[in-house]
């Protein structure tokens, strides 16, 4: 047993530490310290329980969007991720069930005559979303009729949306919550157009990504009976966002 682990690990973390890539552009998931500068949150403190359980010393690179986040795990340079589970994105990943769900919603200006959800996939609409989200993603197969804008990433969505590109803004709830309170005469959408799903990825390219998929997938199946992940969302005051099923 403790052999298969040591392969597992030499697999999982070749350098021997682990690596762990962390996406600042989605703020249910992580943030930055104001007075440490260092990255906390929810995934942080995941991460840092799997290195206590395995051994390892962590060393955590920041990135500013998911797109970002995933190309660095592409190229190997980070041996763990926490994203959103997406069907183009997992055939490079494998992926880990979700740990927690995040819902996606739309916002617009107080006069637009957009009143739910449903009439936002019209001609004429023009959607902004963060470039390479998994808002982005799923919007990219979903929508039919209104037209996709593409901003730099999910902190710059609202932004673009104020200076006059398109009329719906998309992506993380709380996200879109927390920027309306920097600009007047917004709004959001009641409900939301989709629910997210973030797990854990690691590369498939890895010899041996199963076992430590299934290793992973243990802990975070632990981690949420143990109410581990419960304490995480309420400790960083995390709302807009449940433990998984």
């Amino acid at each position: 047993m403790a052999n298969s682990k040591t392969s597992m690990i030499q697999s999982f973390a070749p350098t021997g530490v682990l690596r762990v890539g962390i996406n600042l552009g989605n703020p249910v998931l992580a943030g930055t310290d104001p007075v440490t500068q260092q990255p906390k949150g929810v995934t942080i403190d995941i991460a840092n329980e799997i290195g206590k359980r395995l051994d390892l010393d962590i060393a955590f690179t920041t990135f500013q969007t998911a797109g970002a986040t995933i190309e660095g795990l592409k190229a190997e340079n980070i041996d763990l991720v926490f994203v959103a589970i997406d069907p183009v994105r997992g055939t490079d990943i494998s992926y880990t069930p979700a740990y927690i769900q995040i819902e996606g919603a739309y916002m617009v200006k107080t006069d637009s005559s957009l009143q739910n959800n449903e009439e936002v996939d019209k001609t004429g609409n023009e959607i902004v979303v963060g470039k390479g989200s998994a808002y982005d993603l799923h919007l990219t197969r979903e929508i039919k009729n209104a037209s996709l804008l593409r901003s730099a990433s999910s902190q710059t969505v609202v932004d673009d949306f104020v200076s006059g590109k398109g009329n719906v803004a998309a992506g993380v709830k709380q996200q879109l919550e927390s920027d309306a309170k920097r600009y007047p005469n917004l709004r959001m959408l009641p409900g939301r157009f989709m629910v997210i799903n973030q797990a854990i990825g690691i590369p498939k390219s890895r010899s041996g990504f199963e076992k430590t998929t299934d290793y992973l997938s243990a802990v975070i199946a632990e981690l949420k009976a143990s109410g581990f992940i419960a304490k995480a969302l309420q400790t960083h005051g995390i709302e807009g966002a449940k433990v998984a099923e």
